[in-house]
């Protein structure tokens, strides 16, 4: 697929935009074109191998290189993957949010050769620390994990800039030089994992290749359309295709005027920026996808409500990008317990532990963790069953499991009744009651303008037939969030429902 989106770029309209953006005017220009896009991976290129990567500078399993990236969605990103692609570099993906600790600790497991950085994580990593960190972004002192450059405009206190070079670039790595083969290293993508012990998970050129292919068949872009979307898996596919990227706003309003502008063929938002757009009275077009966090029925109904000829829920994890898909139809149809993800993507297989947790494996999965040896299947950690015609419906996380009164109960086979209309995202958690057992405590977050007196009449009937997983307490409140994905906070929510439930 990059090896497609690289020749696809000069070869198929380089004049067109590549990735667009909306002025606060209200226009629509071009941030770079297809051909200039090309232009600047070659030039990243060709910088990179001015720095002596690329040439097989470290020995040992994977490719002669490794960059590290702290840098923004966009073009600069995307030009980056694709020059160190070329190179047969791998790259290891920074979060700026995960802590100085956590961070300093992955990336001494991946020990970068050069660490890439725009302006804005260096200013986190330096002058403005102490203002980032109330945003809950922290990055440790960059000079001390190696080699620093600036990729991007760069301000005073800033590494020197990686400059995009016109020297003669090397030849494309062959299969037969060791390097472009489908098992080299690709990418490697921190997961969860602590300062003891990071993990890091580890795609292959060809289970790159895989998952973005995967991509590109269930959404189907097409030429001179326009996609919204930030996520390499939402860029590549779609430029390859030969559609524009319109990188989403970060303000909901801001968001809707783009929707309502740029009319999208296909939009990917995750749950939160989708609750927070439609709050907003943002309208949607096209086909909307959503992942990287739980999405129930209901909200791809208000989805498709406000506009969207379809709305997907996209079941997918770090080591396995995208794993299974359900359009809200098929979701809504789903009268069980347990959220419905739909049926596995072609090539992805699945199977359940003796515990009932979720395996998988397929083309797409990543090689192996850092520093461990390949496995071919994945542990997703999530409790689930199988339906008769093989669809996956997860009952929730093996390790959000609370025990009451000796019986097992996985949240995640009852999250999905909660969601009734008037209710923006609910969970349930296990609150320590001080004599070795739990409470359940369901914490609902009403929507905007939601009557909790006639929210609560709505839950009688889904709380009635949750039987002996009934909640013994239902607390109305915000759901707290975290990481990148904004997924909900569940020790975070059980501390919240203890104080809560000692007043």
């Amino acid at each position: 697929m990059l090896d497609r989106l690289a020749h696809a770029l000069r070869a198929d309209h380089p004049e067109r935009p590549a990735v667009l953006r909306q002025t606060a005017l209200g226009t629509v220009r071009p941030v770079i074109r297809r051909g200039e896009l090309a232009d600047l991976a070659d030039g990243y290129a060709a910088a990179l191998h001015a720095h002596g990567l690329g040439s097989g500078s470290r020995s040992g399993p994977g490719p002669g290189a490794t960059v590290g990236v702290a840098v923004r969605p966009g073009p600069r990103a995307l030009a980056v993957m694709l020059a160190a692609h070329r190179l047969g570099l791998r790259i290891a993906v920074l979060d700026p949010t995960a802590g100085p600790d956590v961070l300093a600790a992955r990336l001494a497991l991946a020990r970068p050769d050069l660490f890439l950085a725009d302006a804005a994580a260096q200013a986190v990593a330096g002058w403005a620390g102490p203002l980032a960190r109330r945003a809950d972004l922290a990055l440790p002192r960059l000079t001390a994990l190696g080699p620093v450059a600036t990729l991007g405009r760069r301000l005073p206190g800033c590494a020197p800039r990686l400059r995009p070079a016109d020297s003669a670039l090397p030849a494309a790595p062959s299969e037969g030089d060791g390097h472009g083969h489908g098992s080299e290293d690709a990418v490697i993508v921190f997961t969860s994992g602590t300062t003891a012990r990071p993990r890091a998970v580890v795609h292959t050129r060809a289970g790159l290749a895989a998952g973005l292919g995967t991509v590109a068949d269930l959404v189907g872009p097409r030429p001179g359309t326009v996609v919204l979307g930030g996520t390499f898996f939402v860029l590549v596919p779609a430029l390859a295709a030969g559609a524009a990227v319109v990188l989403p706003a970060r303000r909901p309003a801001a968001l809707g005027r783009q929707l309502a502008r740029l009319s999208p063929a296909h939009t990917y938002l995750t749950p939160p920026q989708l609750r927070a757009a439609l709050t907003a009275g943002a309208r949607f077009t096209g086909r909307v996808w959503t992942g990287s966090a739980p999405a129930d029925a209901a909200l791809l109904r208000r989805v498709k409500q406000s506009g969207a000829d379809e709305a997907w829920s996209v079941y997918a994890l770090t080591e396995l990008f995208p794993a299974a898909a359900v359009e809200e139809a098929d979701k809504a149809a789903h009268d069980g317990n347990g959220d419905l993800v739909g049926h596995p993507l072609p090539g992805v297989r699945a199977r359940l532990a003796e515990d009932g947790e979720l395996h998988l494996t397929g083309p797409g999965a990543r090689h192996r963790y850092l520093g461990e040896e390949p496995d071919p299947w994945i542990r997703t950690g999530d409790h689930a069953r199988l339906t008769p015609d093989g669809r996956i419906v997860l009952a929730g996380r093996l390790k959000d499991m609370v025990l009451r009164h000796a019986e097992n109960i996985y949240p995640g086979l009852y999250e999905p009744a909660l969601h009734v209309p008037g209710v923006e995202l609910a969970v349930l958690v296990g609150v320590p009651d001080g004599n070795g057992d739990e409470r359940l405590v369901a914490l609902v977050q009403p929507a905007p303008r939601t009557d909790p007196r006639h929210l609560r009449a709505a839950l009688r009937g889904p709380l009635d037939r949750m039987g002996s997983a009934r909640p013994d307490a239902v607390l109305f409140g915000t759901v707290p969030l975290a990481g990148r994905s904004r997924k909900p906070d569940r020790a975070a929510a059980s501390a919240h429902c203890a104080q809560e439930l000692a007043r």
